[in-house]
């Protein structure tokens, strides 16, 4: 059953190329946060965490708006305000399933698991936005498949009941990606990114005091500084989402999983095992070739 109202076309043109540098860029960031945040997992819940994230966001996009004289009767008015305040409930859902996977879990390892979310994309891409999935861009999911579970070895001792965090971030981070390209065509991107800040904010406090802890000038100080990364990623994905058919950027999902081998080592030590750099070798040829088919298709 498709989303409600009209199925979305592309606002602006198709531009796969750009969108996929933008979606390749957003991804950047979001792991660089991840690693950032692994590192507070030791300090604060994630819950806590994935609020102070979303404080950063919405404090950066207030000073930045004001700066730009943008006035709040514009950034709040939509068409969809359902959507616009639901949407952000799959991402904080996401980022906070991840980070309590990543209490637990290897860096590269917890951020392997959530890796069947551009499955569920190219899955629900055609009954829920109406886009039609070809074989390249199948092929493409597949072999990002194999390489997590090249990565993952199941039965190879990282399952841990944490390992299911991860997998429901996934799913939900699948459905915020679904509903950023339906909203796409009717949308303006510096509402949508103002929404997904606010959303965030709101579904975020009404559980944080259960899990509230002291925080220091410091904590505030990462808040600060994440959120305006958060700001840039996300917009970075709206205009990825814009330009391109969801189904074409979720194998680009999948490059996550080589940030998280290199700041996994950089940060944390974790040396790559052969699998994960056999694992993340097949990811990459995964991007390169529908990257390459799609320019071919659209030259």
């Amino acid at each position: 059953m498709p989303l409600p109202e009209s199925r979305p076309r592309l606002a602006p043109e198709s531009q796969p190329r750009l969108a996929i540098v933008l979606i390749l860029t957003s991804i950047g960031l979001i792991s660089v946060l991840d690693t950032i945040y692994k590192y507070l997992t030791a300090e604060l819940h994630p819950v806590q965490l994935v609020w102070g994230y979303f404080v950063g966001i919405v404090g950066f996009l207030v000073l930045y708006f004001a700066v730009r004289r943008v006035p709040p009767t514009r950034l709040l008015r939509t068409n969809r305000p359902a959507l616009q305040i639901g949407r952000p409930a799959f991402l904080a859902t996401s980022i906070i399933t991840l980070y309590i996977g990543l209490t637990y879990l290897p860096f590269a390892e917890a951020t392997a698991i959530g890796f069947m979310a551009p499955f569920f994309i190219v899955l629900l891409a055609a009954p829920l936005l109406g886009e039609r999935v070809g074989l390249h861009r199948w092929l493409a999911v597949i072999a990002g498949l194999v390489g997590v579970i090249v990565i993952v070895r199941p039965g190879g001792g990282i399952w841990h009941w944490a390992a299911s965090m991860p997998l429901i971030g996934a799913a939900c981070f699948a459905g915020y990606q679904l509903v950023t390209r339906f909203m796409a065509a009717t949308e303006r991107p510096e509402t949508t990114l103002f929404y997904t800040g606010l959303g965030g904010l709101l579904w975020t406090s009404l559980i944080v005091p259960f899990f509230w802890m002291p925080l220091t000038p410091l904590h505030w100080a990462v808040f600060a500084g994440t959120g305006v990364m958060g700001a840039l990623a996300h917009l970075c994905l709206i205009g990825a989402f814009q330009r391109a058919e969801a189904s074409l950027l979720a194998p680009f999902n999948y490059t996550k999983l080589v940030w998280a081998a290199v700041l996994g080592y950089l940060a944390f030590g974790d040396v790559p095992s052969l699998n994960t750099l056999v694992g993340s070798a097949i990811i990459i040829a995964a991007g390169i070739y529908v990257f390459r088919h799609e320019s071919r298709a659209n030259l």
